[in-house]
């Protein structure tokens, strides 16, 4: 497989900081200025992969980093983490885990794109739906 996270381009990548299982880079391409990938050095692809060790400082890093850029870049910070194994990989879509770091600020463009939207997507789950969830999910 070619995994763009495996095998980093210097001249489409700078990392910003290296630690013992995990990484951090600028998302190229990305959604605003300032979004940031934290990344595994192991090539896996689910966050249920990550062992104790790798959780402990991905989460750690994600938390430095997100304080960094609402100190410095924007207002907040979403963290994201997509698995979709039913898409294929592509230059927006990379088979190895990572979490992204996306600076916001009130009517940013992502509000503007998207999430003004999102009322027309978002429902009030209903208490047949809730029992339904609920039982899926605990039962083994």
């Amino acid at each position: 497989m070619n995994c763009p996270f495996c095998k980093l381009d210097p001249k489409r990548n700078k990392i910003l900081y290296e630690g013992k299982t995990v990484f951090v880079m600028p998302s190229n391409p990305r959604l605003v200025e300032g979004h940031l990938l934290v990344i595994p050095k192991r090539h896996i692809e689910k966050p249920s992969e990550l062992t104790h060790e790798e959780r402990r400082e991905l989460m750690d890093v994600v938390l430095t980093f997100q304080e960094k850029i609402v100190k410095k870049v924007s207002t907040g910070c979403d963290i994201r983490q997509n698995f979709r194994p039913f898409q294929k990989q592509n230059d927006l879509k990379v088979d190895h885990i990572h979490f992204h770091l996306i600076p916001r600020n009130l009517n940013d463009v992502i509000y503007e794109k998207y999430e003004k939207i999102q009322r027309d997507v978002f429902h009030l789950i209903s208490e047949e739906e809730l029992d339904k969830t609920i039982g899926k999910l605990n039962n083994e």
